[in-house]
């Protein structure tokens, strides 16, 4: 779902309407897949420039039976956010496949 993201200079009108229409249909370039890393406790998950900053909210949703299991222990949280980066904490598991998608909001 990524989004057209006109430059600061842009003057084409068709450019940023496009734009605009992406993002009230819902595109967006704060999004992304991360598998959770097998035999640790934490997963670090680098984003897209300019898309997370400390107070940004990442938002998982499990997309494998794993993850869902993962999700649903109650085990498994957002640890630290950060310039283009935010920290998962979850189970030290040597458990494959716990693939999410997510989205940063703010």
């Amino acid at each position: 779902m990524v989004a057209f993201v006109p430059g600061l200079t842009e003057t084409d009108l068709k450019k940023i309407v496009l734009a605009i229409q992406q993002l009230a249909s819902g595109r967006s370039n704060a999004v992304g897949t991360v598998t959770l890393t097998q035999n640790s406790a934490t997963t670090v998950v680098t984003t897209a420039t300019g898309t997370c900053f400390t107070g940004s909210v990442p938002i998982l949703v499990p997309t494998t039976a794993n993850a869902a299991t993962e999700f649903g222990a109650g085990s498994l949280y957002i640890s630290s956010i950060g310039k283009d980066t935010f920290t998962i904490t979850h189970v030290n598991s040597a458990t494959a496949s716990r693939t999410f998608l997510y989205a940063i909001h703010g």
